[in-house]
């Protein structure tokens, strides 16, 4: 893990414009945003999906940092005022704190369109139409920006336990879901059946991640967070904790981790690297 995220780390420096370049300005907050923090899950479900594939290192720093680009420029947008409103990011001040919230917008908007102009101009093989597809339809309406609006739209409303699981499958498990697909995708095709569990473990695991994130924010503390805890709870937002409790959000937990390992049967010993994460998605702290 620390090896994949050192690497994307120096990846994501190298992808972005220099802070010096002009406007100097939107470059440095564009930098802010995106280096020197987060887990790097994204990254790290790209690479070991890519290593069931055969992918070559260098193509995936390339789809690694296009899902890495967009999942900064969400959490950009998502801080603002007119969206969740929050001043901690990462253990610092969220971008539109740090520079302003103009500057914060138009940071966003460029994190999202520097992934495609990396997915679309970096050489990935002959199913690279293929992938901008996938990461766009994640990316938009009936993905990740569909589920934000879907969460805004749900706030003091309670939602049945099906509603709720849609609304992160798109806010939360979309990406994932992409950054698994995509890291297959980089190296050799995978059969009908392989490519099946690959897709269904990459749901499990998002919405395990997301279970994991609102237990999370009722447990840890803003310290250890990094960002501000408890600030689900506070604004009514519909969790999973608040529709299950605490113990039974565990429980489901725990059955989401065991979805997404069973759906690695197909690839046996081969599936390590994912058996590893879906636990470390699992039993993580922060």
């Amino acid at each position: 893990m620390a090896a994949t995220q050192a690497r994307t780390e120096s990846a994501l420096s190298r992808f972005l414009p220099a802070g010096e370049m002009i406007p100097q300005r939107l470059h440095e907050a564009m930098r802010y945003a995106t280096l020197g923090g987060g887990k790097r899950v994204r990254p790290l479900l790209a690479f070991a999906a890519g290593e069931l594939t055969g992918a070559s290192a260098d193509k995936l720093d390339v789809v690694a940092c296009a899902v890495e680009l967009i999942h900064a420029y969400s959490l950009v947008h998502d801080d603002l005022p007119c969206m969740d409103d929050d001043v901690l990011r990462r253990g610092r001040p969220t971008c539109h704190v740090e520079y302003d919230e103009p500057t914060a917008l138009l940071v966003g908007d460029s994190l999202q369109t520097l992934a495609f102009e990396l997915l679309a101009s970096q050489p990935l093989g002959e199913r690279q139409l293929e992938m901008i597809a996938l990461l766009a339809h994640a990316s938009g309406s009936r993905g990740m920006a569909g589920g934000q609006a879907i969460d805004l739209a749900s706030v003091g409303k309670p939602l049945e336990q099906a509603e709720l699981e849609l609304m992160h499958a798109l806010k939360t498990g979309a990406l994932i879901r992409a950054a698994v697909l995509l890291g297959a995708l980089t190296g050799q095709p995978l059969s009908a059946d392989e490519r099946a569990g690959l897709d269904r473990f990459a749901k499990r695991a998002g919405l395990l991640f997301q279970v994991v994130d609102d237990i999370l924010d009722c447990t840890a503390s803003t310290a250890t967070l990094g960002k501000t805890a408890g600030k689900d709870e506070a604004a009514d937002k519909p969790t999973y904790v608040a529709l299950l409790g605490l113990e039974r959000a565990r429980a489901y937990a725990g059955e989401l981790r065991t979805e997404a390992l069973s759906a690695l049967s197909i690839f046996g010993e081969r599936a390590s690297r994912l058996t590893q994460l879906a636990d470390f998605i699992c039993h993580r702290q922060f």
